[in-house]
């Protein structure tokens, strides 16, 4: 067990504190900064996340060389290669089948351009969310054969299209799957499946998004085609530039940023400071954001930009922008999703408050459940992954959102660390109360039938419960360090960053500012509440508690004004106006005891 930190059990949220660095830990962080000269807040850092004097240096600077391992390691592997290598040489026309998030935007324009390169004009087909649903579908892919594809590649997408790439083989398509969502035992038939997590791949590679398998099959095609000599006398595409699209996908699709993934992200990070692909130039622009990207930028400005399209407008949209060289047609598709996600976050603020209002009785009347689970015929289907997103975070439990349109229902759900959603999610398809269903450890989705939604509750309640149960035991705030309003400065929070790219896996320190003033409480936006905090010397820090306006956090927080709190949360660099500054982003608030 981790000490408690400042002696803070119940905390504005109702969480305890606990120091993240163990007492086993510590003596790793002795050990870093003796052995590299780091400071000792890097040092318990590194070392409260796990890393060793053997590790710290390639976790501070990872290398892309030493941790890339070699593809056909993945089964399937070579099959895909060899289909794709000779897709390549005889000039076959593909059809890249993608999802309409992120990750299927990215691994699309991966492929695309990487195949364009070699001479090929590959067509993208992103499915439209309501009226084709997720993956691939048979009458998209009849359509395909007609217009004379002889090769389909789904990305982000069809382990579990049994039935749609069986009509593939029938138009005579040749099929290649790459994918990274949790697999069946029975596969589709297809000339390859390249998926480290099915569940006889032993690469231990599980842990990439769908853009890191295609990348990893692009490291291998292009190897292949070397050997044949095919690129004498060509230009050869720098598959390192297309880092920038690895990135984007492995931080927006939440997979653990450790290993090979923190080497994907770091170099990816610098591919976008060249700001070389229209598309993401375009969109940073629109989106505001100020000084060079990180991880925080793609997981909360970038990204949420590229779903808006699969969510409520066209889903072709993000896919076309990362493919575009054309800067006027980025700007234009930037500016179309930003309006987008403008709509998205309206139609989402109403559809979380009533879901919200929904999970909160349902609880009350239930007493115990270990998994959210709301429906509504009015809700848009676009929005049901955030709003169960929201759900996860205000009840501290798997949620899943349902948007009813008759019979049927497509929902999303989101779960909560320790607990495997997408395994339940298989397990409920193979129990035959979904339609289908799919999805990865943190996030799933389903198509159901209305009259089988109770029992699928059910199910995820006795199906979910222990793993729950174990991880609301230890529901707890992990704080890294204390720090002072003086202490927090820019040049701090720049030498912090070198122990990221932060997100699932590496997660991001959480400070605590202890003893500090509650000096003014003022409004900001629709929910978000901006926090003036003055330490014991009198110097001042700026915090920001993100949609915490109406809930407990923001409403203890207008009471604390002129009271002494702990504060905690992470720092960041706030670059307004050309200036750099420490600034808080508030997570959690105690009283002193």
């Amino acid at each position: 067990m981790t000490r408690s930190f400042l002696g803070v059990e119940r905390s504005m949220l109702g969480r305890s504190w606990r120091e993240r660095l163990s007492a086993e830990h510590a003596v790793h962080a002795l050990a870093i900064s003796q052995a590299h000269g780091l400071s000792d807040l890097m040092a318990r850092l590194l070392a409260a996340r796990g890393q060793t004097v053997a590790t710290a240096a390639g976790h501070l600077a990872p290398s892309l060389r030493d941790l890339m391992p070699d593809p056909s390691l993945m089964s399937g592997m070579n099959e895909a290669v060899e289909r794709l290598a000779a897709a390549v040489v005889r000039s076959d026309s593909v059809t890249i089948f993608g999802d309409y998030d992120v990750d299927g935007a990215c691994s699309a324009a991966l492929l695309a351009d990487y195949l364009g390169a070699c001479g090929l004009r590959p067509d993208i087909h992103i499915p439209d969310r309501i009226t084709e649903g997720y993956g691939p579908n048979t009458p998209a892919i009849e359509a395909m054969a007609r217009r004379g594809a002889q090769l389909l590649v789904t990305v982000d997408c069809g382990t579990t299209s049994i039935e749609p790439l069986t009509a593939a083989k029938r138009c005579g398509l040749d099929c290649v799957v790459i994918d990274h969502h949790q697999a069946p035992l029975a596969l589709p038939t297809a000339e390859a499946i390249v998926n480290p997590n099915r569940q006889d791949d032993l690469s231990g590679l599980g842990h990439l998004c769908a853009a890191g398998v295609v990348f990893m099959v692009l490291v291998a095609v292009h190897r292949a085609l070397r050997a044949r000599g095919f690129w004498e006398g060509r230009p050869m595409p720098d598959l390192l530039a297309s880092l920038d699209l690895v990135a984007l996908a492995t931080v927006a699709d939440v997979v653990p940023l450790v290993g090979l993934n923190r080497a994907f992200v770091t170099k990816g990070l610098a591919v976008m400071r060249l700001r070389a692909r229209p598309g993401l130039a375009a969109l940073f622009d629109v989106a505001g954001t100020n000084g060079p990207p990180t991880a925080f930028h793609l997981g909360f400005l970038i990204g949420p930009r590229i779903n808006a399209g699969g969510r409520i407008g066209d889903a072709a949209l993000g896919a076309r922008l990362l493919v575009t060289s054309d800067p006027i047609e980025a700007r234009r598709i930037a500016e179309r999703l930003d309006g987008l996600n403008r709509e998205r976050r309206a139609i989402e603020t109403v559809a979380a408050e009533e879901a919200d209002a929904m999970a909160t009785a349902a609880l009350v009347m239930s007493g115990v459940d270990h998994a959210v689970v709301v429906t509504n015929g009015e809700w848009h289907p676009g929005v049901v992954g955030l709003v169960a997103a929201r759900l996860r975070e205000r009840h501290g439990r798997p949620a899943f959102a349902i948007a009813v349109d008759g019979p049927v229902g497509t929902g999303s759900g989101r779960s909560i660390t320790g607990v495997d959603l997408g395994r339940a999610v298989r397990e409920a398809v193979e129990a035959g109360l979904l339609i289908k269903g799919g999805g990865h450890a943190m996030a799933a989705g389903v198509t159901i039938e209305v009259s089988r939604i109770d029992a699928f509750q059910a199910f995820l309640h006795d199906r979910l419960e222990q793993a729950v149960l174990a991880e609301q035991g230890r529901d707890a705030l992990d704080i890294d360090a204390t720090l002072t309003a003086s202490a927090a400065s820019a040049d701090i929070v720049e030498g912090i960053e070198a122990a990221g790219p932060f997100g699932s896996g590496n997660p991001e320190p959480t400070f605590a500012f202890a003893g500090h003033r509650v000096a003014a409480v003022l409004p900001v936006g629709t929910d978000h509440l901006r926090v003036i905090a003055e330490s014991p010397d009198g110097s001042r820090l700026t915090g920001v508690a993100f949609r915490a306006a109406s809930g407990p956090l923001g409403q203890q927080l207008k009471a604390a004004q002129g009271a002494v709190v702990h504060l905690a949360g992470s720092l960041t660099i706030n670059r307004w106006g050309g200036t750099g500054r420490a600034e808080l982003r508030i997570v959690d608030a105690a009283l002193p005891r």
